[in-house]
């Protein structure tokens, strides 16, 4: 990955008293680690798959990181993403150069569409999570916060936090950092694989789940792929709320100069709120920074008229300077 883009800073930062380490992932070019998972994967095409192009579907972040390596790549991508992803994520993956449909995330199956879509045109279908390049290319953050952490004379992570929707992510840094404990968030009301790998088996969200600004993290269903690797690595999970997500991204902001999404801030979430404690090499995952400015506003807590403009402002900048 440090051919095609810088590593993200490794910041630390002192929580009662631990000192922790916080992989910025949010500062991507598109803003999100999911451009690790689709460059891999676009980047391993065969010549006549490229020419054919590639559909993916995702709430935004993988998204764009399709959209951005296709466009590096010169391959065509159309994305298919729910009709109510966060306006800026739709914005910034056409920006990109891609093709998005729109389809009723509660009503009717992205997989389908994109299948469909994948079969009319030949072309390659890129999932989320459920598929080995994307969960290797995720794998590259643990890789590259070990290389930083030796270079501070540090061993490798002793436990990671990290966000999760489908497991990608989660699931690469497991099998990238194997000595590592793995603890998931996800957002209240949508923590299936938390569920699952305290049952042992793959439970999908509950009927009738939550709104949530958490709108990267929103999967019904994790694949047996990412389930398996977690499982088989003894991976537990907690959930987090949306005032614990909202809280985290305040914090990132007043004490690290960062703009996080909701999903983006649900592992540093989790360990504000004492859900999971500090380790002496603890690493937490800040995987987004895509995010409105009046969601990151009203998420944030920051009501007060004269501090309003100046996040929204600072909002704004880190968007257009490439924010999932």
């Amino acid at each position: 990955m440090e051919k095609i883009v810088a590593p993200t800073p490794l910041l630390q930062a002192e929580i009662d008293g631990q000192t922790l380490y916080l992989k910025a992932e949010s500062l991507q070019p598109m803003g999100a680690f999911k451009l690790r998972g689709a460059w891999h994967r676009l980047s391993d095409l065969t010549e006549p798959e490229r020419e054919k192009g590639v559909v993916a579907f995702s709430s935004g972040n993988h998204a764009q990181g399709v959209a951005w390596a296709a466009r590096r790549l010169g391959i065509r991508a159309t994305i298919v993403m729910p009709a109510d992803s966060p306006k800026k994520k739709l914005d910034n993956t056409r920006t990109l150069g891609a093709e998005v449909v729109t389809y009723d995330r509660m009503t009717e199956s992205r997989e389908t569409i994109a299948a469909r879509i994948a079969e009319e045109r030949g072309s390659v279908v890129v999932p989320s999570f459920d598929d080995p390049w994307v969960v290797e290319g995720q794998g590259s953050a643990g890789l590259e916060v070990c290389r930083q952490m030796a270079a501070l004379g540090l061993a490798p992570p002793d436990r990671i936090v990290t966000p999760c929707g489908g497991g990608g992510l989660a699931s690469g840094l497991a099998l990238a950092v194997p000595d590592a404990e793995i603890v998931i968030a996800e957002p209240e009301g949508w923590d299936d694989m938390t569920r699952s790998l305290s049952g042992g088996e793959i439970v999908p969200v509950g009927p009738n789940p939550p709104p949530t600004a958490c709108d990267a993290l929103q999967t019904l269903k994790v694949a047996p792929l990412t389930f398996d690797i977690l499982n088989a690595r003894g991976a537990r999970g907690v959930s987090v709320s949306e005032a614990e997500a909202g809280a985290a991204m305040r914090w990132a902001f007043d004490n690290l100069r960062l703009v996080l999404e909701a999903g983006g801030a649900v592992a540093l979430g989790a360990v504000l709120a004492g859900k999971v404690e500090p380790t002496e090499r603890m690493l937490v995952i800040l995987s987004g920074g895509n995010v409105d400015a009046d969601t990151f506003v009203r998420m944030a807590g920051l009501s007060n008229p004269p501090l309003r403009g100046e996040v929204a402002r600072e909002a704004r900048r880190r968007g257009a300077a490439g924010g999932e």
